[in-house]
């Protein structure tokens, strides 16, 4: 098989699809038409202009997907065999997939169409539609979400947000859309050329409070008029449409359906100092028109815009515990192999203990985080859980990036070495709202 995105992915899929677990599940024919499609179809990328969405079915109501029927009453980290194949498959992809390719997507900010079709073609956004608007999720899973985008971010971080920001926007039409917004865009996020977008949350505000938008929305006629500005939006040049949030009158934090072709609307490049091959851009909105059926959900309020914000922040800490266990893999062999008067440096109690307290801060990361998750998967209260490991994961995060710097030496200055790029990209943990969502 070739070695390129496309090629390993078909390959990874062969593998799956032989498996007894696949079969088990119920997931070996899903993959094979997958494979299938990736073949007949060359993955062949539709432009964001062109993209036309129109409702194949009329629902009668919104469909939700239901919490999972076995819940354990107390916490339990001990996964599903589905999940245990998940993670299998997306080590491997983004181990021999992602990472190869993460430097020169650093360089060019911006993922390769080719990687995010191979992604798309591992089946995981099929897992974010209800089956009956043609995908394969039958219950909610934060949990699986959470264990997805860590695997991911092993390969890196800015391609796995690119790869998880349209199933992020799939995740908040199940969770709110109404049924006609389920029934116009949900079947094309099941098909094999899903379309790519994003949730806008972020404006560049020092000290930006979510809460407290600046970026507004006021009702004109029968439908609204949105100004303001959002920053660090994932896929912002190539995305189809945006969830953005705006504050709508008096009636608090709105969010709404938008077209990059819409008057009014720039999207303006914003390479960062991390997430560069999420082709970060900004959005300026001035008047923009919307229709009523542009707002998410039935009626005004319909989204639980602080579960949003919630979900977000706790799918950019399992992107921060990804990328931070990349970095202690990455230390711990070349601490070994570093010789230094005669001996490896990590015979040096300071370092043995820096690169131990690695280890211990991402195990205290990785249990607030699937924490949270594990109480958005059982319908508990977890805005408390989500908050605490956002904290704890943007402190945790930029010392882990810190030190893996720190114990590369001059090495961990120069793009030779990639613990230099997952030190900027772990910066972002403490900033980012919105872009992702479990």
């Amino acid at each position: 098989m070739a070695n390129d995105p496309i090629g390993m992915t078909l390959s990874v899929l062969n593998r799956i699809a032989g498996s007894e677990a696949a079969e088990r599940l119920g997931l070996r024919k899903p993959i094979e038409r997958f494979a299938y499609q990736a073949t007949r179809t060359g993955f062949a990328a539709a432009g964001a202009a062109a993209r036309q969405f129109k409702a194949v079915q009329k629902l009668l109501q919104p469909e939700r997907l239901p919490r999972p029927e076995s819940v354990p009453d107390l916490f339990d980290l001990t996964e599903t065999e589905q999940q245990q194949m998940f993670r299998e498959t997306l080590r491997s992809f983004a181990d021999e997939v992602m990472r190869p390719a993460a430097h020169e997507a650093d360089i060019a900010c911006a993922a390769p169409e080719a990687l995010l079709a191979s992604f798309t073609e591992l089946g995981i956004t099929q897992f974010a539609v209800p089956e009956a608007l043609g995908g394969a999720a039958t219950e909610q899973s934060p949990v699986t979400n959470v264990l997805i985008a860590e695997d991911l971010a092993r390969g890196d971080m800015g391609l796995a947000v690119a790869a998880l920001a349209p199933i992020g926007v799939a995740n908040a039409l199940v969770r709110w859309g109404s049924a006609d917004q389920q029934a116009k865009y949900l079947p094309a996020f099941a098909g094999t050329n899903p379309p790519l977008a994003a949730i806008a949350i972020n404006e560049p505000r020092a000290l930006f409070d979510p809460g407290a938008m600046a970026c507004r929305a006021s009702a004109k006629g029968d439908g609204f008029v949105l100004n303001g500005v959002k920053s660090l939006v994932p896929l912002g040049q190539s995305a189809d449409f945006f969830l953005v949030a705006a504050e709508l009158d008096t009636k608090g934090p709105q969010v709404f359906f938008v077209r990059p072709d819409l008057p009014g609307v720039t999207v303006t490049p914003e390479p960062a100092m991390g997430l560069r091959a999420a082709s970060t851009c900004s959005l300026h909105f001035a008047d923009t028109p919307l229709q009523a059926e542009d707002l998410l959900g039935e009626r005004v309020g319909a989204c639980d815009f602080e579960e949003m914000i919630d979900l977000s922040r706790i799918l950019w800490c399992a992107l921060a515990l990804g990328t931070g266990q990349a970095v202690l893999d990455y230390v711990i062999p070349y601490c070994n192999d570093r010789i230094a008067f005669g001996e490896p440096i990590t015979h040096r109690q300071s370092v043995a203990f820096m690169i131990a307290n690695l280890a211990i801060e991402l195990d205290g990361m990785r249990l607030l985080t699937y924490r949270a998750a594990s109480r958005a998967e059982q319908g508990l209260p977890f805005h408390r859980e989500a908050y605490l490991a956002r904290v704890f994961c943007a402190e945790k995060a930029m010392e882990i990036g810190t030190n893996g710097v720190q114990l590369l030496g001059g090495h961990g200055f120069v793009k030779e070495h990639p613990v230099e790029r997952w030190y900027r990209d772990l910066r972002v943990i403490g900033l980012a709202e919105g872009g992702v969502m479990a």
